[in-house]
């Protein structure tokens, strides 16, 4: 059985997003599109479909290190902040999205909120562990293209 740590994360994490995107439940609110990530960033993000990215991101941290809180969240991430011709300093992400993406999660149906944090509740690990399983497929499917092309290019040298 493919799990979630059987496949490269970033292209899981995309995976997931574009999922994430075509079904119900998760949308981003009016205000997305001029936040920033934290205090550490000077733009919102740049990618239109950021949000699922971050929801696919969060939902893949809470399968992996669940239990989790919105502080553990914020941390993960957060970044550097400039000041200027002094050290930069860690500081936390913003708080407010992490609370946004974790209810929408809870809506979805695919994190529970226990006494310790949000967990993964068994859809949301099953829709991680298909996305992952396809993912598998996807990339077993190109390396046997890759294989075939070598092999027809060794061929004709």
């Amino acid at each position: 059985m493919t799990t979630v740590y059987d496949v490269p994360q970033d292209k899981l994490v995309q995976l997931a997003a574009e999922k994430l995107k075509r079904g119900k439940g998760i949308a981003p609110p009016k205000w997305a599109a001029f936040v920033k990530g934290g205090i550490s960033n000077e733009l919102p993000p740049q990618q239109e479909d950021w949000w699922w990215t971050r929801c696919a991101s969060v939902l893949r941290q809470i399968y992996i290190h669940g239990p989790v809180g919105v502080s553990r969240l914020r941390t993960y991430y957060g970044g550097k902040r400039r000041r200027g011709v002094k050290p930069p300093h860690f500081r936390k992400g913003s708080g407010k999205i992490v609370r946004e993406v974790l209810q929408q999660l809870e809506r979805a149906g695919l994190v529970i909120k226990t006494k310790k944090g949000r967990k993964i509740s068994p859809k949301g690990q099953a829709f991680l562990d298909n996305v992952a399983y396809e993912l598998k497929l996807m990339l077993e499917t190109e390396g046997a293209k890759t294989v075939e092309k070598a092999e027809a290019v060794a061929g004709e040298a």
